[in-house]
């Protein structure tokens, strides 16, 4: 006999996109989640093998070697697998999405934008684009049809999530998930220890095969293991490092990988720079916001209710013009938003 009323559902069970949840909607990671078990391979298996290369030299007592060389490895790889785990099990800035475009979407005033979509329900008819003012600048920001609202400012819509994400910088296949305003220091500092890993094994191996074995020309013939260890981080360094370095160079301009591709902020104005030391303060001590979305809240008990939430009105209190002269003036530069 089936009941009348359905057993009620989490927003996790029933979200729309492609992420997927564990422990009871606490974790979220990406679609492509399992490339977890390949990073932590090729983190966990050289960490862990120099470790225990370090640890038999130890034991046998050799003058050079200290416990702290293997204290140093084992903190620099726990740390960075602490960094992976906060980068890809936690909500990026997951935007709500709507189900229809609420009445405060709908534009009142003609906008520069002659391209026009039509909403779910066909009975509105929308600009693609509409401009809200950051920091002095017009902004343009774009209606996402999937996730049917304008998208604030630096947000944009992952294909591989399917989500609009607050402070998209790109998705990242190593990790699994969209790294974004709510992950994104996180991200670094993982880049960061995982760079200072590399280096810490590839300059402990060479040292310790030229100072136990003497002579340079034997030290692949005589200790194997440390060679590959040291030719293996060597080559890791310069894609982990470059990116590490990359990554620094858009903190202290105050870009994302995506605006940095597609705007090219070098070349014009950058709306969002503050200078370098507010930027790194930015993102390093500044508190990071709350996520959007509490997906271990119930669901509505109707299914096409699931896709539920705006921040229309956050954004048009947050971005809009506060001062009627500002919002008939011309910026000095302005910057487009996709």
């Amino acid at each position: 006999m089936s009941s009348q009323n359905p057993e009620p559902k989490r927003i996790y069970q029933v979200w729309p996109a492609k992420n997927k949840f564990y422990c009871g909607g606490r974790l979220v990671f990406g679609p492509d989640a399992s490339s977890l078990l390949l990073t932590t391979c090729m983190i966990g298996g050289p960490a862990i093998t120099f470790c225990i290369r370090m640890a038999y030299l130890i034991s046998h007592r050799h003058p050079f070697f200290h416990s702290l060389t293997l204290i140093g490895a084992i903190l620099l790889t726990f740390m960075a697998f602490t960094f992976l785990f906060l980068t890809s099990s936690r909500d990026p800035g997951i935007i709500p999405r709507n189900k229809q475009v609420p009445e405060a979407e709908i534009p009142n005033v003609i906008t520069q934008s002659t391209e026009w979509v039509t909403n779910k329900l066909g009975n509105v008819k929308l600009p693609r684009t509409k401009d809200v003012m950051v920091n002095g600048f017009t902004v343009k920001v774009k209606f996402c049809d999937t996730c049917q609202l304008y998208r604030p400012p630096r947000a944009f819509h992952c294909s591989i999530c399917n989500n609009c994400v607050q402070r998209f910088d790109h998705h990242c296949p190593w990790v699994g998930q969209c790294i974004a305003l709510r992950n994104y220091p996180f991200f670094v500092c993982f880049l960061s220890c995982s760079t200072l890993l590399c280096i810490y094994v590839f300059v402990f191996s060479w040292v310790s095969m030229l100072k136990v074995h003497g002579e340079f020309y034997a030290v692949l013939a005589d200790d194997l293991i440390l060679g590959v260890l040291g030719l293996y981080c060597f080559v890791s360094v310069w894609f982990v490092g470059g990116l590490t370095v990359f990554h620094f160079y858009l903190i202290c301009t105050n870009q994302t990988t995506c605006e940095n591709f597609r705007y090219h902020y070098d070349k014009k104005e950058n709306p969002y720079r503050k200078g370098i030391l507010e930027n790194f303060k930015e993102l390093f001590f500044a508190r990071i916001p709350p996520p959007l979305i509490n997906f271990r809240d119930w669901a509505p008990e109707e299914e096409d209710d699931v896709e539920v939430g705006s921040i229309a009105s956050e954004l048009g209190r947050t971005f809009g013009p506060k001062d009627p002269k500002m919002s008939s003036g011309k910026s000095d530069s302005e910057a487009r938003e996709r």
